[in-house]
């Protein structure tokens, strides 16, 4: 089985790719859903975020407030390493439970949708890199119609991540998306064939797994 990261800046479509693949059968681990689990109320990694980056994130009844510690952790990469220091590790965690599941299984491909997966602890786990990229203009848009923010806090997070030449660097397959979603749908199908083809199908396989 390959484990095959999905990555790319802020409002690349990264998801967008993930979920196309998820529509296809395939077992995607989303980063942030795992993340919102791992952060629930009263959990280990809540009380080291709130030690952190201190009790206003949390919002009137203990659990938190995603937009207040996303504003903070984007304002610096300083924040942001420290957001991925107290993270990773609980993510990391239940990332592996899922792979091994899908593992015994016996699935040909499990994917990691992750923003942060370069430079982080999940790259070393993943066998190939996908990375989706868009231009600055587009990603910014989309940013702001999503997490219905401001323009100049859409472009702060964008500064907090990694620069596009350095993701660039680790990926294997590159999806650039700047057209329509069927255009994004051929290029996700596209880098699934070529993933496919370095794996051996299971015994008794279906079509999706």
């Amino acid at each position: 089985m390959l484990m095959v990261g999905i990555t790319g800046r802020s409002g690349s479509g990264k998801s967008s790719v993930s979920g196309h693949y998820a529509a296809l059968g395939y077992t995607v681990a989303d980063g942030d859903l795992i993340s919102r689990q791992v952060t629930g109320p009263a959990s280990p990694c809540l009380a080291e975020l709130v030690e952190a980056f201190g009790s206003a994130i949390l919002q009137a009844d203990g659990t938190l407030n995603r937009r207040a510690l996303g504003e903070l952790a984007f304002k610096s990469p300083e924040n942001n390493r420290k957001l991925v220091e107290i993270t990773h590790p609980h993510i990391l965690a239940e990332m592996r439970r899922r792979a091994e599941a899908a593992r015994a299984a016996g699935e040909r491909l499990f994917f990691v949708d992750g923003a942060m997966i370069v430079g982080g602890p999940v790259q070393p786990m993943c066998d190939k890199i996908v990375l989706v990229v868009s231009e600055a203009r587009l990603s910014i848009s989309r940013i702001i119609l999503r997490d219905n923010i401001s323009k100049i806090a859409a472009q702060q997070r964008l500064s907090a991540q990694l620069p596009e030449a350095e993701l660039r660097q680790a990926a294997d397959y590159i999806i650039e998306n700047n057209g329509s979603l069927e255009q994004l749908g051929q290029q996700a199908e596209a880098v699934l064939a070529e993933l496919l083809a370095l794996t051996k199908p299971p015994d008794g396989e279906g079509v999706a797994q």
